[in-house]
């Protein structure tokens, strides 16, 4: 057997019954690709299952607003990815009738889709001869080969590319697809995988040379930038609070959250309650008293950045003119860090 037949064979043994692997229909492939990226499987299928049935076809999710698409998507992170996700429903229904396109290219014009999600959705439910190649297939491939370019640098990226090419099985192109990704999945893991069960053992580079945990090769991340955000709960007499929608293209684009003030660094109580004396926040008003909920700033790691949070809870003296029910809050689109505030605020203070 041949690399492509030994990953068939595995994969026919040992694939997990998941709902997506039951149905050719375009738009559940393309829905569990979108909500799969840099997601596992156990935290992204209640999600798959939620989208199918609050918008069972392309068409209800492209009539949804933006903000229930937003609620829906909430915890998946990479808020970037439901935004796209509505925009491409909405062309896929308005622009093509429903249907989503055939060909590589095509798939490659709608918005959220680049060459790896247009991979999968061409060969599953199109057969079209197109090999994926997302992080999973990067480990297989460098360790069975040797292949010691950085995935993450240019000429790392297309030699793969090339490389996945040269192995995959056009006569089965989906199938084959989704065993390589399977495989890297559940057989080739990142760390301790289990070479002593492995297929494709006999012939691995990388297990020849006792060199398994040094694949795949990568560049160094970036230095994380650090972000501190100082958050204010207002409420009134009457139990009203206030969310602000974020715009622009920065994190969490479109999601609601309390005033905020960031800073470079973390704040003294002195520094960061200032601004509410100062009038920085008008529609507070004069506070009558001030909480801190967090006394050490609440952490959340992004990719790229590390937020550093805190939440002062502002109790004012009068009705605020937009105020939101704090028993309401909750209905509305946030940031994971900002719907535990909420948890902890109602479990806590109201």
């Amino acid at each position: 057997m041949d690399f492509s037949d030994r990953i068939l064979s595995w994969y026919a043994k040992h694939k997990r019954d998941l709902p997506w692997r039951k149905t050719r229909d375009p738009y559940s492939i393309w829905l569990s690709e979108i909500i799969m990226q840099q997601t596992r499987v156990a935290q992204g299928l209640p999600y798959y299952l939620r989208f199918k049935e609050r918008f069972p076809r392309v068409e209800n999710l492209a009539r949804a607003e933006e903000e229930e698409v937003l609620k829906t998507w909430q915890g998946l992170g990479y808020y970037s990815r439901a935004r796209n996700l509505h925009a491409t429903a909405i062309r896929v229904s308005d622009e093509f009738g429903g249907d989503f396109p055939k060909t590589y290219k095509d798939l490659l014009t709608l918005k959220g889709v680049g060459p790896y999600t247009a991979a999968a959705i061409g060969s599953i439910c199109f057969d079209l001869p197109t090999p994926v190649v997302d992080g999973n297939v990067y480990r297989v491939l460098s360790r069975y080969f040797g292949v010691d370019l950085p995935v993450n640098s240019g000429e790392g990226s297309r030699y793969f590319a090339d490389l996945a090419e040269q192995v995959f099985n056009k006569a089965h192109p989906g199938t084959y697809n989704q065993g390589l990704m399977e495989f890297g999945a559940l057989q080739c893991v990142p760390k301790n995988p289990d070479c002593d069960t492995c297929p494709l053992a006999e012939s691995c580079v990388a297990l020849a040379r006792s060199q398994v945990a040094r694949f795949p090769v990568k560049l160094p991340k970036k230095e994380v930038r650090k972000r501190y955000f100082n958050y204010f709960m207002p409420v009134d007499p009457g139990f009203k609070t206030q969310l602000v929608k974020r715009t622009g293209r920065g994190i969490w684009q479109g999601l609601y959250e309390f005033p905020v003030l960031e800073s470079e660094m973390e704040l003294s109580d002195g520094q960061a309650e200032e601004p509410l004396t100062e009038g920085y926040f008008p529609q507070m008003g004069h506070p009558l008293k001030i909480h801190k909920l967090n006394p050490v700033p609440l952490v959340h790691k992004l990719s790229h950045q590390h937020l550093f949070l805190t939440l002062r809870i502002v109790y004012l003296e009068k009705d605020l003119t937009e105020g939101i029910p704090i028993a309401e809050m909750e209905a509305y689109p946030v940031p994971v860090p900002i719907a535990n505030f909420m948890e902890t605020v109602k479990n806590s203070y109201f």
